[in-house]
């Protein structure tokens, strides 16, 4: 039996980005993302991304998976929402009959752990013998974005295709290509859990552990061509729990860890770089405080 999440919980998280494309934006050429002053972005949905992976990885059932990771055979949200035989049984319910939508949130918070930590919005096309649904699953787990501490440099790296894909083809070693790296970034990212929004999915104090061990082991598993072995980890993370369910404000939390380039350091080139103090959150009263640097428990 899952036992009920009773505290709120916070966390801070820093990553180092070193001569890698951590979340590359389709609208400018696959470039890393960044804001008008330069500041290196990873989005909100490519860090859930992780997260999903890093829960499936861990064996955790999965709705949202990507194509290329899927487990189950499945490559839509409504295949694998008809292969479970209790959703199937509500699909089979009239659209208009009481308590059709409530029941189908419930279930699907049930099977899939990210449903019950990030929500969902299912939205599924009427079929034949089944009437459509339109249902939002609001979840207690929020994340923001993560943003470096200092703009980062983006380095443009021209690459070169030396071999033919097909049999005729007179491509060679002229046909050119572009990949795009950050040199180095420390990027904060921080999120939220929040109890009353867990009673509703069902969120459990041990979701939220595989939470926490998701966000420790972020990156991976996820090596590419754009982000090779090492090339990401996540530097230093602190899961603060609350005395409570609503506990002090996650403001004030959230903005407890300062992080400060060392003197005469204009451009940051690893983490020793950096200077960080956490004396302000751990003055905050009733908090239980873990760290984690680069995956290890540190108090």
């Amino acid at each position: 039996m899952m036992t009920a999440l009773e505290n709120k919980i916070d966390f801070i998280g820093f990553l180092t980005v070193t001569r890698a494309n951590p979340n590359g934006d389709p609208l400018n050429g696959n470039q890393p993302r960044t804001d008008y002053d330069g500041y290196g972005e990873i989005s909100d949905v490519c860090l859930k991304r992780k997260i999903r992976n890093r829960l499936q990885d861990m064996g955790e059932p999965i709705l949202v998976q990507s194509n290329d990771r899927s487990d189950d055979g499945f490559t839509s949200i409504r295949e694998r929402v008809e292969s479970n035989p209790a959703l199937a049984k509500i699909l089979k319910m009239k659209e208009k009959e009481k308590g059709r939508t409530q029941m189908f949130a419930e279930e699907a918070a049930k099977a899939w752990i990210d449903v019950r930590a990030f929500g969902q919005v299912f939205a599924l096309k009427k079929a034949t013998g089944v009437d459509a649904v339109s249902v939002g699953v609001r979840g207690p787990v929020s994340i923001h974005p993560a943003v470096s501490l200092d703009p980062v440099t983006i380095t443009d790296q021209q690459i070169t295709k030396s071999t033919n894909g097909e049999p005729g083809e007179t491509k060679g070693s002229d046909t050119m290509g572009m990949k795009h790296r950050v040199d180095f970034g420390l990027y904060r990212f921080q999120g939220s859990i929040n109890v009353q929004l867990a009673e509703k999915t069902g969120f459990s104090a041990e979701d939220a552990e595989e939470i926490k061990r998701a966000l420790v082991t972020l990156f991976e598993n996820d090596a590419s061509s754009a982000r090779p072995e090492g090339s990401i980890d996540v530097a230093r993370l602190y899961w603060v729990k609350h005395p409570g369910k609503t506990g002090i404000a996650s403001v004030k939390v959230h903005r407890s860890v300062t992080v400060r380039k060392k003197e005469g350091v204009e451009r940051p080139k690893s983490l020793a770089d950096y200077t960080m103090d956490d004396t302000a959150l751990r003055a905050l009263p009733a908090l239980e405080i873990e760290l984690y640097e680069e995956g290890e428990r540190k108090g």
